[in-house]
């Protein structure tokens, strides 16, 4: 089920929030934990039934593993190691089979002459979250940290609907309290009128934004002739901003659909675009994927060398970035993502370490330097092969093949601004027109001007009482966004295919 849905929005959405709060009203703390988990695999199994006992499964082993990880006793044979590598080796498993299977056979068969069949496996949806989210219980349980005996409460934990396919990745210790806490059992008006704020805006960024991007989009990677230099640019500029607007739209629906339930999500987004640097990019950018990196991939490589240099920390940082590039999913071209975004990163640590007692770049152009950079990157993330990306960014450099629609031409056919002050013709190719021009330019002001979901959070959650203007905001982002769900196709968040 997706959150841009009639039926999730009017259906199922208040439906479970109901339920929810009467069950607590009348004491049936468990009923509404039972409530929460079968809405949470409704909500899983609408998309497709099929993959629902590949999520119970997970669930069950993990909790099981985990509970012998904490409970294991020193004489018996399987040590509390050898548990938490058996949970280890189950969860890495089940990634490189879904996601990595039908890669690692058409790498095989290009490097040899005999040809295996590939098994078309469709990726169940959410599996590299729900997967990253169970990896960290268990390294949590291994290290001491949680010891959870209640399997309904550890099933909630990782089947709660708002964060289960595409995170925020939750560690059990954010959540699991608040579930706990008879305050967030009774309904808080407060909260219900912040969550429904924040998902309003997530569901705008989504459908009015994210949505429009796409067309131009497509109409750019999705095609097979070289584009003109002015298409490249607003090609690759609208996916910087389409994945942006939807990835953090997502996010904010499922933080603000989690408020609604008194259950607060950590944050995920805080203005990456507007970052200074790789370093701060990654401060930014998917937060909880970030903390998943550094504390379960990239702090246990470090501590495993016995003398630890600058350079080593700077190696280690690239190969935590290829894992995360292949995360991303099964191509070569996330991968060099991947390694795109770690070099990224070293070269800004080493620019650190380097002008300690220089002067520093004006802050407009280290921003410059990083959004090209992140722009540049993401061809390679969204083409589907490297030729094709390569053949983008040629076409952005190839500023003597400067085109535009015939119909922007027409537009201006009384004036004679293209042949005045610039060399422009008109084919009929080119997408150019004003609509992708001024949405570009539009998606800068969005980007560097307004404040993010999280800061106008803070300002309100200050406040003893949502003010009109507000609900005013909330009533017309919801509007705007109804009206265009009703005459347009409904798309998957970017972030599903991941």
């Amino acid at each position: 089920m997706l959150f841009n849905t009639f039926p999730f929005i009017f259906g199922f959405l208040p439906i479970v929030i109901i339920g929810y709060f009467y069950l607590n009203n009348k004491k049936l703390i468990k009923g509404a934990k039972l409530w929460l988990i079968f809405s949470s695999l409704f909500f899983y199994s609408w998309w497709n039934i099929v993959y629902l006992p590949l999520i119970l499964s997970s669930v069950f082993f993990n909790f099981y593993t985990s509970n012998k990880i904490q409970k294991v006793n020193k004489n018996t044979f399987l040590t509390k190691k050898l548990w938490f590598l058996i949970g280890l080796i189950f969860n890495v498993g089940l990634l490189l089979y879904f996601k990595y299977m039908d890669f690692f056979i058409e790498n095989i068969n290009y490097l040899n002459t005999f040809q295996l069949k590939l098994l078309h496996l469709a990726l169940p949806l959410g599996i590299s979250f729900y997967t990253l989210q169970q990896i960290a219980y268990l390294v949590d349980s291994y290290e001491g940290l949680v010891k959870e005996k209640e399997f309904l409460d550890y099933t909630l934990f990782v089947t709660f609907f708002p964060q289960l396919i595409a995170g925020p990745i939750v560690h059990y210790k954010e959540v699991m309290p608040q579930f706990a806490s008879l305050k967030n059992k009774k309904y808080d008006s407060n909260n219900f009128a912040l969550g429904l704020f924040v998902f309003a805006l997530g569901l705008f960024k989504k459908i009015v934004i994210a949505d429009t991007f796409s067309i131009w989009v497509h109409k750019g990677f999705d095609v097979d002739y070289s584009l003109p230099f002015l298409d490249a640019w607003v090609t690759s500029l609208s996916y910087t901003f389409q994945l942006y607007f939807d990835f953090s739209g997502y996010t904010d629906m499922a933080i603000g659909a989690a408020l609604l339930l008194n259950i607060k999500l950590p944050q995920n987004f805080n203005s990456p675009l507007k970052a200074t640097g790789m370093i701060d990019y990654w401060k930014r950018w998917h937060i909880t994927l970030t903390n998943f990196i550094t504390f379960y991939i990239y702090t246990p490589i470090i501590r495993s060398f016995n003398k630890l240099t600058f350079n080593k920390a700077m190696l280690t940082t690239i190969v935590a970035f290829l894992i995360s590039g292949m995360w991303h999913g099964a191509g070569w071209t996330f991968i060099f993502w991947g390694f795109l975004h770690g070099s990224g990163v070293v070269i800004n640590h080493y620019w650190h370490k380097w002008r300690k007692k220089k002067r520093n770049l004006p802050i407009w152009v280290a921003w410059l330097i990083t959004f090209l950079f992140l722009n540049f990157a993401n061809v390679f993330f969204r083409a589907n092969s490297f030729n094709r990306a390569i053949d983008i960014l040629k076409s952005m450099f190839n500023y003597n093949d400067l085109v535009v629609s015939d119909h922007l031409i027409r537009r201006f056919r009384d004036t004679d601004i293209f042949t005045k002050y610039i060399d422009i013709k008109g084919v009929a190719h080119s997408f150019i027109d004003l609509e992708p021009i001024l949405m570009v330019i539009f998606g800068f002001i969005l980007i560097l001007s307004f404040k993010n979901s999280t800061q106008l959070s803070k300002i309100l959650s200050q406040k003893d009482k949502i003010p009109l203007l507000w609900h005013i905001w909330t009533i017309l982002m919801l509007g705007i966004s109804y009206a265009v769900m009703s005459f347009q196709t409904t798309t998957e968040f970017l972030y599903f295919n991941f």
